[in-house]
């Protein structure tokens, strides 16, 4: 979607719809006090009669106001002033873009940036309102043609600067590489698993490398793993005809040698769960069990469109989980790359396998910071659900930034613990550990698991089962946490 920035009175700008909020219980203010002018009192009226619904979230549209050259006028519901966090804001944003996408408008100027929220400026209502409603546009298209009572999505928006100033802001051109990343990852996260293969994956990889000059990529497939060892990894995609992969790519957004954040995404593109085979209610759904890797490389790609000045490593482990008669077993003993040996206890516990041999291969760019995403545990949406991305680091430090980036892009996390105390639960008598540590704090344990290929690194990990889509759920692929993974990279560069 196209953004610009448009100074005119909001009363003469002709567009498709004019969008503005108004609070409960309180006077009409800034857009819509200036709507109200030009219509003498009209609007109002409607609202003191309730044929505007003030409370939050509720969209009110109408037509023909007099004075108003709008063709249609938005009336957004903001609820209770004293309440209208950021977070409701956002979502404001993304109930109105659902409801323009829903109906007979092709383009639209927004005014909800200017509704007062605690704690945020007027270039971050901007950003957010610009994302939230490009967020709210998407609709699937890929295998499923729109019907022909289908309405087309918005091609553009347009917003006041609110300074007069004529000049695209940073919030707009900020708003517009967070909104790649996120098209880019549910895209991917929704496509079936005939078609998002490793190879895919790969191929989006190719892209990348095509259309940014400081993007360099690097494929690996079943034989150069092999060379390196990566037992883990290639153990859950060898039961699979879709041959797994390891896909690096670099950003060069510096000159020197700065090094790099490297972000670790699970590619899981399809999980049966192997041997240890998942149910089959909701086994279509495992198609989202790339999430991890969506969103990395959902991030990515904002970096690179934004062309922030910072060094960028992101680190695809692409397979399919099948249970075929080369599959491994619960009971084989791996030895990843880092030469510790793992007993599998559970071959649906493969996103810590494929992750660990990435993870090792990632220290050879002597990262500044490691995170890895991933789709990892059932146990995270328990105990979070849809909510929030499960964040666990030893790093105070790094989690913190991980944490406050999810908060300014209102893509939060949520940060479990990362105690020694749950070590213990991984214990083997066959090799050096096992895959999974029990019930108890499956997430935990998951992270406790990874956090032994992480030693001597500065290093995160985020558990996003519960954020990148919704269990037993048609609304597909969310994009999660590609607003928290972008944040962080601007606020590192900045």
């Amino acid at each position: 979607m196209k953004f610009t920035i448009n100074n005119n009175a909001i009363t003469q700008i002709n567009t498709d719809c004019l969008v503005i909020g108004v609070f409960e219980d309180t006077s009409l203010q800034t857009s819509a006090a200036t709507v109200n002018q030009a219509c003498e009192g009209a609007l109002q009226k409607l609202v003191d009669s309730g044929d505007i619904d003030t409370a939050w979230k509720q969209a009110t549209l109408l037509h023909g106001l007099a004075g108003i050259t709008a063709a249609r006028i938005l009336v957004m519901g903001c609820g209770e002033p004293e309440k209208f966090s950021p977070v409701r804001f956002d979502a404001v944003c993304a109930v109105a873009g659902a409801f323009l996408r829903d109906h007979a408008a092709g383009n639209a100027h927004i005014c909800l940036h200017d509704m007062q929220t605690d704690e945020r400026d007027t270039q971050w209502r901007l950003r957010q309102a610009a994302v939230a409603l490009d967020r709210a546009n998407y609709r699937y298209t890929a295998t499923k043609a729109p019907k022909a009572h289908d309405y087309d999505p918005l091609s553009q928006l347009t917003f006041s600067s609110l300074t007069g100033d004529d000049e695209f802001p940073a919030a707009l051109i900020d708003a517009q590489g967070i909104a790649k990343g996120y098209l880019r990852s549910r895209e991917l996260g929704n496509l079936p698993a005939n078609i998002c293969t490793p190879a895919y994956l790969a191929k989006t990889a190719r892209g990348f490398e095509a259309s940014y000059e400081n993007v360099s990529v690097e494929i690996l497939k079943r034989k150069e793993m092999a060379r390196l060892k990566m037992l883990a990894l290639l153990a859950v995609g060898q039961g699979s005809a879709n041959g797994p992969r390891l896909i690096v790519l670099n950003y060069k957004g510096r000159n020197d040698a700065s090094r790099p954040i490297v972000l670790v995404g699970k590619g899981v593109t399809f999980d049966t769960g192997g041997i240890s085979l998942k149910p089959g209610m909701h086994m279509e759904q495992m198609k989202f069990d790339m999430g991890g890797a969506a969103s990395v490389l959902g991030a990515f790609e904002a970096c690179a469109h934004l062309q922030l000045p910072i060094n960028l490593v992101a680190i695809i482990a692409a397979a399919e989980n099948m249970p075929d008669g080369k599959a491994y077993r619960p009971g084989d003993v791996l030895t990843s790359m880092s030469g510790q040996t793992i007993e599998v206890h559970n071959t649906d516990a493969e996103g810590r396998l494929v992750l660990c041999d990435a993870m090792t291969y990632g220290k050879r760019f002597k990262p500044a910071a490691m995170i890895d995403v991933a789709t990892l545990t059932g146990a995270c949406v328990v105990a979070l659900g849809h909510h929030a991305s499960a964040l666990m680091s030893k790093h105070d430090d790094l989690a913190e930034e991980l944490l406050q980036a999810g908060q300014d892009a209102i893509d939060r996390g949520w940060r479990l613990p990362l105690w020694d105390d749950y070590q213990s639960q991984l214990k083997s008598p066959f090799a050096d550990m096992k895959n999974v540590g029990g019930m108890p704090g499956g997430s935990i344990t998951a992270a406790c698991f990874l956090s032994r290929f992480a030693r001597d690194q500065r290093w995160a990990h985020i558990d996003c089962a519960g954020s990148t889509w919704k269990w037993g759920g048609d609304e597909g692929s969310t994009g999660r946490p590609v607003g928290l993974l972008t944040q962080y990279l601007i606020n590192q560069a900045r």
